[in-house]
């Protein structure tokens, strides 16, 4: 295809002509919209590094559904921050337990709509790991049947999907056993299965109070240099019984949500983590950046990387945009 006979600003040359041959669309149905659950009633804790979010209490968090819900987003995801921590982290798998009783409160309310859990033990812990503590270091083995117990008491909460973020080798397949012997085969998992060790999670780590009192995170979640290792991760969540594979973070890492989504014939999710979104916020409100064009742009480019599924925390905004675009095309 040479100049002049083939000009491709043909096809750009006006927005209906320029949506007709586009190749990639994004949709609300695509989103999954995180939220922090903290205990109490009445709490709605503003995040200063994350304008628009909050802490909720289970009652607030209720009413602060209503919008996603009616906007047609079809999935959230919970994160809970519980009123006491321990060493083992024995709040998360509390049949009482924030998260728990939060599931209880937003399936009554709202019976349609997805609700994932987050299974990890940071922010249940006192020091702030995703693991069992030994001899300074996070003991895989034995944290599996903790994180299985988690699992099995957010199914039995009623939750629609589980999504371990730990990255303990072998947890999907010890979730999996544990789920489908206690009569919850149907349960889906989406596991975190490429999880680097990011500096992008900062923000998150301030809302979900779940930073590690020492050391950090690189000895379990992946390194950001490794490619070839995500695809070795990944495949071992596919045999264990994930359902969902996601890569984590999203926009540094679109080069690897790419490879999962040629390698696997399952559903990928990518998370558009809190750094990702405050830096935009951040931009934005210094008047450097447009926030809402820039927005659309970076979750585009997740879709065209191959995901399937967006956990962001511009889902509402992004659906409000989506929506008001198509009501202006068809006025």
């Amino acid at each position: 295809m040479r100049f002049p006979e083939y000009r491709p600003r043909r096809m750009r040359r006006t927005e209906a002509l320029r949506s007709m041959v586009r190749e990639t669309q994004l949709n609300v149905r695509n989103f999954i919209l995180p939220f922090f659950c903290i205990a109490g009633k009445g709490v709605k804790n503003p995040l200063a590094s994350m304008p628009g979010h909050f802490q909720l209490s289970p009652d607030v968090l209720i009413k602060e559904l209503r919008e996603p819900v009616d906007r047609g987003i079809p999935a959230i995801i919970l994160f809970g921050i519980p009123s006491k921590k321990d060493s083992v982290g024995s709040e998360g798998y509390s049949k009482d337990g924030i998260v728990q009783r939060a599931v209880r409160q937003i399936k009554s309310a709202y019976p349609d709509l997805v609700v994932i859990t987050d299974v990890c033990l940071c922010e249940y812990t006192d020091h702030g790991h995703c693991g069992v503590v030994m001899n300074n270091d996070v003991d895989n083995d034995s944290t599996l049947d903790l994180l299985a117990r988690i699992a099995l008491s957010h199914a039995n909460s009623g939750a629609d999907m589980v999504a371990p973020s730990d990255m303990m080798d072998g947890r999907v397949g010890a979730i999996r056993e544990a789920l489908d012997e206690s009569g919850h085969e149907s349960l889906p998992i989406m596991a975190y299965s490429a999880k680097y060790c990011s500096g992008f999670y900062g923000p998150f780590r301030d809302a979900a109070q779940s930073a590690p009192k020492f050391g950090d995170r690189r000895s379990y979640q992946m390194d950001p240099a490794n490619s070839d290792e995500a695809i070795r991760e990944v495949g071992m969540d596919v045999d264990e019984g994930a359902d969902i594979i996601m890569v984590k973070p999203a926009l540094p890492y679109l080069d690897i949500i790419w490879r999962v989504r040629n390698a696997f014939d399952l559903p990928v999710a990518a998370y558009n983590v809190s750094g990702e979104f405050s830096m935009l916020k951040a931009a934005a409100q210094n008047g450097w950046i447009d926030y809402e064009r820039c927005m659309m742009e970076a979750l585009i480019s997740i879709k065209r990387a191959g995901a399937d599924l967006i956990i962001t925390y511009h889902a509402l905004e992004a659906a409000r945009l989506l929506q008001d675009n198509v009501s202006k095309r068809n006025k």
